[in-house]
């Protein structure tokens, strides 16, 4: 069948979820790190399962008719791109943690193990839960100290995007790394299912070139920005068919907004924290801003084969290890100074004069990302930070595994006149 945006919308003759979920299942435990339950027989999702780069999705039990997750809280090393390792705070040893999946209607627990060395809580962002259950510190319920264990448990009411994250000392803990997705699918998606559903996470760090931890204090001076805990090109594509419709779904608990932008396609805004928006109310575009505290879900057919870029277009937050004290070096001519410094420091490259596209190789001090890293078929990548790809083929099978780089048809590159 020949699909298209308007079928993607419009079509009641989606695929059964039942289906997708079973053909895709060793894809996406290959590609998101497994999701499968253990030490009983998960319930089946009422939609596809959900692909979390980096990340992969939390595993539960079902015990006497409740789905129980576990969550632990904790420090840990993480690494952000090849060789640039941080010392971070988050769950089930990643920032952000492992994706929560469950469906609308589904009573869930939550037990949370405190490993920190000081109290935390959990709050489930944008959901509807009795307010013992909301995890805010001193109001809903008690905190949890350091070293146990305690159950949230409560009756999902809703689908759509949602997050969790603490809310006890909520400004160095968010600040180091503690969030997470929690995916509520509808009870009956209908002909809203898709065949491939990406979830990502963005985040702000500072942390200072040579060192290993973030530095929770900052309020504005950030450096680093992250696609779940990752850095271009430490972050992995999006893969799809040619034909396929797919979803990204994107939380921002960061402390400042980030406009997500889609080369090659336009997409529907299709949902928010506040759940699926309805098809006659959805709108196209190719960027969505997702603010402070927000969730966004677009939807489109991947109907344009190739390599297509997917970033934030705050131009600072497609770089790494940006300083906000270096002087304005654009015009200015550099190779007298940089082949004194060179003689003191080897391998020096001066940067600025000329633009910093150059830099992708430079040196730095040590356990810190280049400013743009990262090489494809015809040079330098001119990004870092929060990027990655979404890679359409035509035919493609096995989504277990990068497929390279696309080969441009003939005629279709730009060419020298």
């Amino acid at each position: 069948m020949s699909v298209n945006r308007r079928t993607l919308l419009g079509s009641a003759a989606g695929l059964a979820a039942g289906s997708l979920a079973a053909g895709r299942a060793s894809a996406r435990e290959s590609e998101a790190g497994g999701s499968k339950a253990g030490g009983g027989a998960p319930q089946a999702l009422a939609s596809a399962g959900v692909i979390t780069p980096h990340v992969g999705n939390l595993p539960f039990e079902m015990i006497d008719g409740v789905k129980q997750f576990h969550l632990i809280a904790g420090e840990f090393n993480q690494e952000f791109s090849p060789g640039f390792h941080v010392r971070i705070w988050g769950y089930n040893g990643s920032s952000p943690g492992p994706t929560i999946e469950a469906v609308e209607g589904d009573r869930v627990r939550i037990l949370v193990t405190n490993r920190l060395t000081e109290a935390t809580t959990v709050h489930w962002h944008g959901m509807l839960v009795p307010s013992g259950m909301d995890g805010v510190a001193g109001i809903s319920g008690p905190s949890i100290p350091p070293g146990q264990t305690f159950a949230y448990e409560f009756t999902l009411r809703q689908h759509g995007s949602q997050m969790y994250h603490p809310h006890d000392d909520e400004m160095k803990q968010l600040a180091m790394g503690m969030m997470g997705m929690f995916i509520i699918h509808p009870r009956e998606p209908g002909a809203d299912a898709v065949d491939r559903d990406y979830v990502w996470m963005t985040h702000a760090w500072n942390i200072p070139p040579g060192t290993y931890r973030p530095n929770p204090a900052t309020m504005t001076d950030f450096n680093i920005w992250t696609l779940n805990g990752r850095v271009y090109p430490g972050t992995a594509p999006m893969l799809a068919a040619t034909g396929q419709r797919v979803r990204i779904r994107v939380g921002n608990l960061s402390m400042l907004s980030h406009p997500m932008h889609l080369h090659g396609h336009h997409f529907w805004i299709s949902g928010t924290d506040g759940g699926r928006i309805p098809p006659e109310r959805r709108w196209s575009a190719a960027t969505v801003n997702v603010a402070v505290g927000t969730t966004r879900d677009v939807d489109f057919v991947a109907d344009n084969p190739g390599d297509w870029a997917y970033h934030c277009h705050r131009s600072h937050h497609t770089m790494n290890a940006m300083s906000h004290t270096v002087p304005n070096l654009v015009g200015v001519d550099e190779r007298a100074a940089g082949a004194e410094i060179a003689a003191l420091v080897p391998g020096y490259m001066p940067m600025g004069g000329h633009g910093m596209a150059g830099m992708e190789m430079g040196p730095g001090p040590v356990n810190t990302a280049p400013m743009m890293a990262g090489r494809g078929p015809y040079g330098p990548v001119g990004m870092g930070g929060m990027f990655t790809l979404l890679k359409v083929r035509d035919g493609l099978t096995d989504f277990s595994r990068d497929p390279g780089w696309y080969a441009p048809p003939p005629g279709t590159l730009p060419r020298r006149v």
